[in-house]
């Protein structure tokens, strides 16, 4: 697989992607139709990442985290109105070098996959399935709470890292523990921070409680 060095990204806030699952995007913004546009035309890639939250600045451009995940346009279809209703498949995470001075109305940056090459394989982490069925019933329960609904036989007939991954991005966390299990190295440790999330949950649950 040939990876760029440089790389259109989309700082969507309250948005995040992982390797290895596949979300739906609208597209409606001129200067994104713009990168589509672009991305269609090369090598369908597309960088995904999140805005850093800098309270009470408006930043005309904001700052970007340092770790996202490049995307792959799987599907295309463009809608009656000039909206584009793409899906993109999340391949590898990547770090921003730098970003570049472009005259292109959408950013790009010189990015670096070394640290991620483990995310274009099959996983053979050995993580324990005691330990995971354990989330997935915590992880079950929260969802259940916040009224997330998932197709839980469904998700488990996939791979060991599209389940966390999945469950990663689809969980109630808060943007800010998504991007601490995006930046998660491995695998196993990935899973080693949902339950630490899922653990404080529990926790403030139960503290709530006590004291109603």
């Amino acid at each position: 697989m040939n990876l760029p060095n440089k790389i259109p990204v989309f700082p969507l806030s309250n948005f995040i992607i992982f390797p290895k699952t596949t979300v739906p995007l609208n597209i409606f913004e001129p200067r994104y139709i713009d990168m589509v546009n672009d991305s269609i035309k090369s090598d369908k890639y597309i960088g995904m990442i999140q805005p850093k939250n800098i309270s009470n600045e408006k930043k005309i451009v904001p700052e970007l985290h340092e770790i996202g995940c490049l995307g792959k346009i799987t599907s295309f279809n463009e809608a009656n109105d000039g909206r584009y209703l793409i899906e993109l498949k999340g391949m590898i995470r990547f770090e921003i070098i730098k970003e570049i001075n472009s005259q292109k109305k959408y950013r790009e940056c010189e990015v670096n996959f070394e640290n991620y090459l483990d995310d274009l394989k099959e996983q053979k982490e050995t993580i324990k399935f005691s330990d995971l069925e354990l989330i997935f019933k915590d992880l079950k329960t929260l969802f259940e709470k916040k009224g997330f609904i998932i197709n839980w036989k469904a998700l488990e007939k996939q791979s060991l890292d599209e389940i966390i991954n999945a469950l990663a991005m689809a969980s109630p966390f808060t943007l800010e523990e998504k991007q601490v299990l995006l930046e998660a190295k491995s695998l196993n440790l990935r899973k080693s921070k949902i339950a630490q999330i899922i653990s404080t949950y529990n926790f403030d649950q139960y503290n709530n409680n006590t004291i109603q």
